[in-house]
């Protein structure tokens, strides 16, 4: 017992020491490079420059110019006891890191003060010793500023996405006006994009504008938790969908698309986190080819765009064009087209996940019936030169869902059909029957082993 006596003893004396050690060595730096962000630099797969990101957009304010809700909402979303609490909370960062290690998520168990200090002095990394350089100058900080000078840095370092740092910068971004003019809905959708500034933007991202509505209804119910908003004013509140992003003219033509879509897979794949990326200096090669490029662009030009006559045909006015490149042998993109352009057009149509797919997924039927060997109702192999009937609106047979009878185009009807034939023709009342037959599950396990995102919206086990 009294060595027991003596062990916790020993602990806690090292435990004590270490801290003190650690108050003492660990100065307050000055403001890291992300707090002073400069451009990126994307080049070809040459090294030949490809696009600059542009210029940090970036503009202090005091904290007297945001509204007070505004505020209340980036507390309810970021740490809502920031008034009451110290400026570390060590036991939410337990709780985080045991939630990390098990499996339920990355979570950082920060509070505003240690949000700051990462902002402001240190950085992104993940790493244990930048972790503990910002435990100990968040202590010195909420020792030698006050709670109003805290959270003024802190909503003047936060990165917003769309190239916007500071809630004022954010404002002008999201909703075209002073961050003073906000209103309660509107600062609540920015306090809910600090989580995750790329996913809940639902101008760039659609798909995703569920989950940014559950986040921004997250948000005003923790203010009327916290007694920071009336029970009245929640049920009036709406969802006020930003206005669509305007990129940096420096990002026009194909350019802004090329630099989108590299952004997002390294921010996809945990290469880098977005707020690093964004704080820039970085020197990104991609795989594309300026030779492969210009061909890509070129041909877009001549074989649709000049083509289409908006004026004369008035359909001609919604057609869009997306193209990739891909080398099969490594998956590596070459060359990409993303739209008329980037300035006038912020999504990609080569990217984007909210189109519906139409014809272009029957060759994963064809593929999923081949590989898996499958069979027609009849108990016939399904090869190029199976037979359907390609009756236009023919009921599915063997589908146990909702009766389904897909028209083909034009209501064309073809009668009996090899299947190379409706490939070529895209007949859909054959593929819709030879899903069933091949089995919609399978369909879709073979999509996604060929390359398909899980989440694709709508990717259903149905024909």
């Amino acid at each position: 017992m009294r060595t027991l006596l003596w062990l916790l003893l020993l602990g806690t004396l090292l435990l004590a020491g270490a801290f003190a050690a650690g108050y003492l060595l660990v100065e307050i730096p000055p403001a890291n490079a992300a707090a002073v962000a400069q451009s990126n630099v994307y080049l070809y797969r040459d090294g030949s420059t490809l696009a600059r990101d542009g210029e940090t957009n970036r503009e202090n304010v005091r904290l007297d110019r945001v509204p007070l809700t505004v505020r209340r909402a980036v507390l309810a979303a970021e740490d809502r006891d920031f008034h009451t609490s110290r400026a570390v909370d060590p036991k939410a960062m337990v709780r985080a890191a045991w939630n990390t290690v098990t499996g339920k998520g990355r979570q950082s168990g920060s509070t505003i003060t240690q949000q700051y200090v990462k902002n402001y002095y240190l950085g992104q990394e993940q790493t244990l010793t930048r972790k503990a350089k910002e435990f100990f100058i968040a202590i010195k900080l909420g020792r030698e500023k006050s709670k109003e000078e805290i959270l003024q840095g802190y909503l003047n370092t936060s990165y917003f996405g769309r190239n916007a740092y500071g809630v004022q910068a954010a404002a002008r971004a999201y909703y075209g006006k002073d961050v003073e003019d906000l209103d309660t809905a509107e600062g609540a959708y920015l306090a809910s994009v600090l989580k995750a500034p790329s996913a809940y933007d639902v101008t760039t991202h659609p798909e995703n504008r569920a989950k940014a509505v559950a986040r921004w209804n997250y948000v005003l119910d923790g203010m009327v938790t916290e007694g920071w908003l009336t029970r009245a004013d929640r049920a009036t509140a709406a969802f006020p969908t930003p206005q669509t992003a305007r990129p940096a003219t420096g990002l026009s033509g194909q350019r802004g698309y090329l630099v989108q879509a590299v952004e997002e897979y390294l921010t996809g794949h945990g290469i880098i986190d977005e707020k690093t990326l964004a704080g820039g200096g970085f020197r990104i090669t991609t795989t594309l080819e300026p030779a492969k490029q210009d061909a890509l662009v070129q041909a877009v030009e001549d074989r649709v765009m000049t083509r289409l006559d908006p004026a004369n045909a008035p359909a001609d006015r919604y057609v869009r064009v997306g193209a990739a490149a891909v080398d099969p042998a490594t998956g590596k993109v070459l060359a990409m087209y993303g739209g008329v352009d980037y300035t006038q057009q912020y999504v990609n149509n080569a990217t984007r996940r909210d189109y519906q797919v139409g014809s272009t997924f029957k060759p994963f039927v064809f593929t999923a019936a081949v590989q898996s060997g499958a069979q027609t109702q009849h108990g016939e192999p399904i090869t190029p030169y199976t037979v359907y009937d390609g009756t236009n609106r023919r009921p599915v047979e063997g589908w146990t869902g909702s009766p389904y009878d897909p028209a083909n185009e034009d209501d064309e009807s073809y009668g009996e059909i090899p299947v190379g034939t409706a490939t070529d023709l895209s007949v859909n009342a054959v593929y819709a029957q030879m899903a069933v037959d091949v089995g919609p599950g399978h369909v879709r396990r073979t999509a996604v082993s060929l390359g398909l995102p899980g989440s694709t919206p709508d990717l259903t086990a149905s024909p």
